[in-house]
């Protein structure tokens, strides 16, 4: 819970700082203040705390995840270093909207009552979209924002529906009540009770941005700017699937045939339709997006095989995802930046141009396809063998041929870098944004190396 103060207090010290024209040493004052929350949860793992009448919950898999989603904002902040210098005058509002999405994102791992859910998507929305329309000057920037609090705020209806649904049948937002309530009474709980819990499913679905409920997702990701694209990929991507794990495997898992087969339909289209459209694509930024909705079908995947132990394995799959997206933004970036553009043609010749990027990118692009022995390959592998396990062959042998469909349109790329001739002049890079990249690229490593302490976690 003190990370959860820390970041809180890191939001409304990045107000204060216009005030006191403090904007110098904000970055580095968010960075060090991740920092001493991530060092402030690490020494609690392996406890549990409950806060606030039992509405918020520390334990590991809050932790796990909250540690995970400060890592990677921490990784951002350094990515993102042109977003908040492109504006100077509304650095330190973007700086505050970032925290306190992290904080809202914290809230839907740590929460054990419906309300704090509620309420930790809703912080966490609300500055989405601000943020996806912080580039006041692009149209695709403003329409992004439109469609993403248009679209969000029909998915928030539905959810907040299905919650008071499932209240009316089960008198608690508690969700371990909730969940002692459908074991004891599951035979006498009234029809409603399930209509709320499809509703639950449709309105967390739309977070985790699952197929159909993907339809926002490339446009606001391609119209946001590159780096909140690159935020709401990674950071807002682990937040909703933490809340979605910990909906489903605690609250509803005894239930479970009467929503598996509506997520299995989900998880079915998740995995065919965004690798499909991807291959399609000649824009690098809306192929990731269309990438991002994809790999939402292999945590599925683990999900359904197992609701109550896949946590390990979905945990590691977000862990080599989020590292492989970042590293792939931070180039798409600095292309980007050099190129003012994002299609396939910008990358033609980026070895030639930058050695450091070209090379960056193809061995993030190789983990989100899964080629060994690359993180992204291990979690596949987990994933896989736990559906394999619990008898989805069928399901299994899906997800294999959609990530060799993934493996295509990644490997477009990397030819595009290696084969063809430059698109421009040799691309120079600042010596703190390949440092990064260095950094993502060991990571990526040593993800793979040592699975063992994360899979431990659980």
């Amino acid at each position: 819970m003190n990370a959860l103060y820390i970041v809180c207090g890191l939001g409304l010290t990045a107000l204060a700082a216009e005030l006191f024209n403090a904007r110098k040493i904000l970055s580095i004052l968010m960075v060090i203040g991740l920092a001493v929350a991530i060092g402030v949860t690490i020494p609690q793992l392996g406890t549990s705390i409950s806060y606030f009448t039992n509405m918020v919950v520390i334990d590991n898999f809050s932790m796990a995840f909250s540690i995970l989603i400060m890592t990677v904002t921490i990784l951002w902040f350094w990515m993102a270093q042109d977003y908040f210098n492109s504006d100077l005058d509304h650095y330190t509002d973007r700086a505050s909207l970032i925290l306190f999405t992290v904080a809202g994102g914290m809230l839907m791992a740590s929460f054990n009552n419906m309300a704090i859910l509620f309420l930790g998507i809703e912080v966490l929305s609300l500055s989405l979209y601000t943020l996806a329309g912080s580039k006041r000057d692009s149209l695709a920037s403003n329409e992004a924002a439109f469609k993403y609090f248009l679209m969000g705020s029909f998915a928030t209806g539905f959810l907040l529906l299905g919650i008071a649904l499932v209240y009316g049948a089960t008198k608690s937002f508690d969700i371990q009540t909730i969940a002692v309530n459908v074991i004891l009474n599951s035979s006498t709980l009234p029809a409603f009770f399930y209509v709320g819990v499809l509703l639950i499913l449709v309105g967390l679905a739309f977070k985790i941005s699952a197929v159909p409920f993907h339809f926002w997702a490339p446009d606001v990701y391609s119209g946001s700017p590159t780096s909140v694209t690159a935020f709401m990929s990674t950071v807002v991507k682990i937040a909703a699937v933490a809340a979605f794990v910990k909906v489903f495997s605690v609250c509803f898992s005894h239930i479970a045939p009467s929503w598996s087969f509506v997520l299995k339909i989900i998880m079915i289209l998740t995995l065919a339709v965004p690798n499909l459209i991807a291959a399609a694509q000649d824009n690098v930024k809306r192929m990731l997006a269309y990438s991002s909705v994809g790999h939402v079908g292999y945590i599925l995947l683990a999900f359904i095989a197992q609701p109550e132990t896949s946590t390990s394995s979905i945990f590691y799959y977000l862990c080599a995802y989020s590292v492989a997206s970042i590293t792939a933004f931070a180039v798409l970036l600095q292309v980007e930046k050099s190129s003012s553009g994002t299609d396939i043609v910008h990358f033609n010749g980026l070895f030639k141009r930058n050695p450091l990027l070209a090379v960056g990118l193809t061995i993030a692009l190789l983990s989100l396809a899964g080629i060994p022995p690359l993180a992204g390959f291990f979690g596949k592998y987990l994933v896989f063998i736990q559906a394999i396990d619990h008898g989805l062959i069928s399901l299994t042998i899906l997800a294999i041929v959609t990530s060799l469909m993934g493996a295509y349109y990644y490997f477009r790329v990397i030819i595009a870098m290696y084969l063809q001739e430059p698109a421009g002049d040799s691309l120079s890079v600042s010596a703190s944004q390949k440092a990064l990249i260095v950094i993502l690229v060991a990571l990526m490593f040593a993800l793979a190396v040592l699975p063992d302490y994360l899979l431990g976690l659980f």
